[in-house]
C-alpha cells in the first residue's frame, strides 16, 4: 500500500500541476486564446461547444474559451496580489504584536475583533463604493478584510517562539530584535504562513467572483470568472454552457488550493509527523 507521505506528495504534485496549467493559461492567454476576448459575431450567438469554439459563444457571439483565458488573468492576479498583500500586512502586524505586546497588541486585537464582528461582504461593498469598481478597488477591499486571520496566526506563533531557548540564547549574545525576528522566529513560521496563503487565494477568487456576480466587481466587457458567471446565469436553462464552464473553473481552482492547503498543513504538522 502507498504510504501516507507518498499520498501527500502525489496530491501535492497533482495540485501543483493544475496550478501550473492555470498560471500558463493566465500568462499566455493572448497566444492560447483563438479569438480576442471582445470580438463579437452576431451571426454566431449562443453557439454550443464545437471544434471552432471549444466552450461555445455568448449572447454577443464572443468565444467563451477566449474570455475565460483572459478572465483568468484578472481573477488570478487579483487573488495572488490580494493574498500577498494580506499575508505581508498580517505578518508584520502580528509579529510586532506578538513580540512586543503592550498597547500595540491590545489595539491590534481590539481592531481585529471589531472587524470580525462586521459582515465582511458589507465592508467589501462599502470600500468598493468609495474606491471604485476596478482591480485596484477590489484589491484594496479584499486586503482590508484579508489580513485579520494572518495577524492572529502570526501573533500566536511569535508568542510561542519568543521564549524558546534558541531565542533567549540569541538575546544573551546581543542580537538585535530585528535579527532575532528575521533569523530565528520568522523561518519557523514559514510553514503556517504558506498554508495560510494557500487558503487566502481561493477565498479571494470566490470573493471576486461573488462581487462581479453581484454587478459591483469588474466592469464588463473586461472578463473575469465572476463576470462570465454573471453573464451566463440568466440563460442557464437554455444555454447551460455559459455558466457551467466559468463555474467549473472557479470550483476546481478553489478545490485544488484548499486541498493543497490541507495537505501542507497535515504534512508539516509536527504531532502528525511523530
Amino acid at each position: 500500500m502507498m504510504s501516507l507521505e507518498k499520498k501527500q506528495n502525489l496530491i501535492l504534485n497533482l495540485c501543483m500541476g493544475f496550478m501550473g496549467v492555470l498560471a500558463l493559461l493566465a500568462l499566455f492567454a493572448p497566444w492560447i486564446a483563438k479569438f480576442p476576448y471582445d470580438l463579437q459575431n452576431v451571426n454566431n450567438i449562443f453557439s454550443s461547444p464545437s471544434a471552432e469554439h471549444w466552450f461555445g459563444t455568448d449572447s454577443l457571439g464572443r468565444d467563451l474559451f477566449s474570455r475565460l483565458a483572459y478572465g483568468s488573468r484578472i481573477s488570478v492576479s487579483i487573488a495572488l496580489v490580494t493574498g500577498a498583500c494580506s499575508i505581508l500586512i498580517g505578518v508584520i502586524l502580528g509579529t510586532i504584536a506578538g513580540y512586543y505586546g503592550g498597547w500595540f497588541e491590545k489595539l491590534l486585537m481590539r481592531t481585529i475583533d471589531t472587524l470580525y464582528a462586521l459582515p465582511s461582504f458589507i465592508i467589501l461593498i462599502l470600500v468598493m463604493l468609495v474606491v471604485g469598481r476596478d482591480m485596484k478597488g477590489i484589491i484594496i477591499a479584499l486586503t482590508i478584510t484579508g489580513w485579520l486571520g494572518t495577524a492572529r496566526l502570526m501573533r500566536a506563533q511569535v508568542m510561542s517562539f519568543k521564549h524558546r531557548d534558541f531565542v533567549e540564547s540569541a538575546k544573551s549574545l546581543g542580537s538585535s530584535d530585528l535579527r532575532i525576528i528575521c533569523k530565528h522566529i520568522l523561518p519557523n513560521c514559514l510553514a503556517p504562513i504558506l498554508v495560510e496563503l494557500s487558503y487566502q487565494i481561493p477565498t479571494n477568487i470566490l470573493a471576486e467572483a461573488f462581487l462581479s456576480f453581484l454587478g459591483i466587481g469588474i466592469r464588463p466587457p473586461t472578463p473575469s470568472w465572476g463576470v462570465l458567471a454573471d453573464e451566463g446565469w440568466r440563460a442557464l436553462e437554455i444555454y447551460p454552457h455559459l455558466t457551467i464552464f466559468p463555474g467549473l473553473l472557479i470550483f476546481l481552482t478553489m478545490l485544488v488550493f484548499n486541498v493543497a492547503g490541507d495537505t501542507l498543513r497535515d504534512k508539516w504538522d509536527p504531532f502528525k509527523r511523530r
